[in-house]
């Protein structure tokens, strides 16, 4: 008769404390996971690759004209203003899988292996630097298509794909946390809705300030953090430079960064 040992809780956990290297090694096989699904389901894509074709076409042909005048004089407001919209509407996607993992009880099979518990959770935000990348890449493809050609070059293109994508990515740990929190995934989802919506909306992203009613336009150019993103973005694809706006929206990035990582991987272990 074999006999089975019987690890005390106390050994259990010691044996859960890894080091740092073997942690970001669990979390890279993860996010390889992540990918994994996502190419095998194109239509998770959907939002991050069709979406931004359809909010620029239709921006910018029904409000172009009325706008800014003209198409071409709209279109250095729109492309930033949707590449913002993208990045910050997409930014719950990475909470509603660790949800889904968690409410299908994978998570609980992960758990059990010999590998450092926050691995899932950072597995699949690492994963979401590609879905960020592609959305960037989708937003200014179709920019060029119907004719805007930012001033600084492609370099200033691809400096404001990297600033959204590592805001985006900040702000993917607060909603996952959210995500986590809440009690369920389509509470999550609506929760998530009705705190980007009206960030992204209430902002200069799509329209010139000046066109808001005085109310708004003390919401948007003192309170809302996305005008200062936008502002940003706009300064270097026309300039290729960086100012006050720029730094004002990575410390924020960076804040929500520094609060929402403790919060979210304490969450999570609460959870599981």
């Amino acid at each position: 008769m074999t006999r089975t040992a019987i690890i005390p809780a106390t050994e259990r956990k010691l044996k859960n404390r890894v080091s740092v290297g073997f942690a970001i090694k669990n979390a890279l096989t993860f996010a390889h996971r992540s990918l994994i699904k996502m190419f095998r389901t194109p239509e998770s894509f959907m939002d991050v690759a069709l979406m931004p074709i359809m909010f620029t076409l239709l921006f910018t042909y029904l409000f172009g004209g009325a706008i800014a005048g003209d198409i071409a004089s709209y279109l250095p407001i729109i492309v930033p203003g949707i590449l913002i919209q993208t990045y910050l509407t997409n930014c719950g996607v990475a909470g509603m899988q660790v949800r889904e993992d968690m409410d299908k009880s994978t998570t609980n099979r992960f758990i059990s292996m010999p590998i450092a518990r926050t691995a899932p959770i950072a597995g699949i935000l690492i994963a979401e630097w590609v879905r960020f990348a592609i959305g960037g890449i989708i937003v200014f493809a179709t920019g060029y298509v119907i004719g805007y050609r930012p001033e600084a070059g492609i370099l200033a293109v691809i400096g404001s794909i990297l600033l959204m994508m590592l805001i985006a990515w900040c702000l993917c740990w607060l909603f996952t946390f959210v995500a986590i929190s809440v009690k369920s995934i389509s509470t999550a989802s609506a929760t998530t809705i009705m705190i980007m919506f009206p960030l992204v909306f209430f902002s200069n992203a799509f329209v010139p300030t000046e066109t808001l009613p005085s109310f708004l336009q003390f919401f948007v150019n003192h309170i809302n953090p996305v005008t200062k993103a936008v502002n940003a973005v706009r300064q270097i694809l026309a300039h290729g430079t960086i100012g006050t706006d720029f730094w004002l929206a990575l410390f924020g990035a960076l804040v929500i960064l520094a609060v929402f990582i403790p919060l979210t991987l304490l969450a999570y272990k609460r959870k599981v």
